[in-house]
C-alpha cells in the first residue's frame, strides 16, 4: 500500500546503559539487613539492581519504613501516545514500595511482591520534570507487608498512587566462598 507520508528524517536517539552483574548485587546484600543494604547502595558501596540503572532511577533516601526515589521522565520511556509508559511508572512505584518493605527487614529476611495496584492520575512527559516517588510501610507483619507510594512530578503535582502486598521470606544463607571452602578442607 503506497503512502504519502514523508520518511522520518529526524536523527535517531541512543541510550547506553551499564549495569552491575546481578549476582554481585545479590551478594552485596547478603551480609546486611535491609536498611544497611539500601544505604550501601546510596553510598556507592553496593551496586544498584540492573533495572534501576536501566530506568535511570536514583535512590534518594532510606529510613526504616520509608524510601524516596527519583527518575527523569526521559523520552526513551515514552509509549506510542507521547507520554511515559505506565509500565515504567509502575516499575518506579513497585521499586520504592519494595524498598520501603526491604528497609524494615533484618539480616536473613527477604520479600517478593504478591500484588501491586496503580492509579494513574495524570500523564507524564519530559516536560513534567523529575519524578519523585515516596514509598511507606502501612503494615509489617511476620509473613506479609503492605506499602503505599505516591508519585509526584517536578511541580509537586500528584501523578500516580500505588499499593502493594509483599510476601516476607527467609533468605538462604550465603553460599560459601569456594576458595575458602577448598582452603579449609586442605588445612
Amino acid at each position: 500500500m503506497p503512502t504519502d507520508a514523508a520518511p522520518d528524517t529526524a536523527p535517531s536517539r541512543r541510550r547506553v546503559v551499564e549495569w552491575s552483574d546481578p549476582a554481585l548485587v545479590a551478594k552485596a546484600g547478603q551480609g546486611l539487613d535491609g536498611l544497611a543494604f539500601l544505604r550501601a547502595m546510596m553510598a556507592g558501596d553496593a551496586p544498584p539492581p540492573p533495572l534501576i540503572a536501566l530506568l535511570g532511577i536514583d535512590l534518594v533516601s532510606a529510613e526504616p519504613g520509608r524510601v524516596t526515589m527519583r527518575m527523569g521522565p526521559g523520552e526513551y520511556l515514552y509509549n506510542p501516545l507521547g507520554s511515559v509508559h505506565g509500565g515504567a511508572l509502575a516499575s518506579l512505584l513497585d521499586s520504592v514500595m519494595g524498598c520501603a518493605v526491604h528497609s524494615t527487614l533484618p539480616l536473613g529476611r527477604g520479600y517478593t511482591t504478591l500484588e501491586i495496584k496503580v492509579n494513574y492520575l495524570r500523564a507524564v512527559t519530559a516536560a513534567s520534570g523529575p519524578l519523585t516517588a515516596v514509598g511507606e510501610i502501612v503494615h509489617a507483619g511476620r509473613r506479609q507487608a503492605v506499602a503505599e507510594a505516591r508519585l509526584s512530578d517536578g511541580a509537586g503535582r500528584l501523578c500516580a498512587t500505588a499499593s502493594t502486598t509483599c510476601l516476607l521470606i527467609d533468605r538462604p544463607p550465603p553460599a560459601p566462598d569456594p576458595v575458602v571452602a577448598a582452603w579449609t578442607r586442605i588445612s
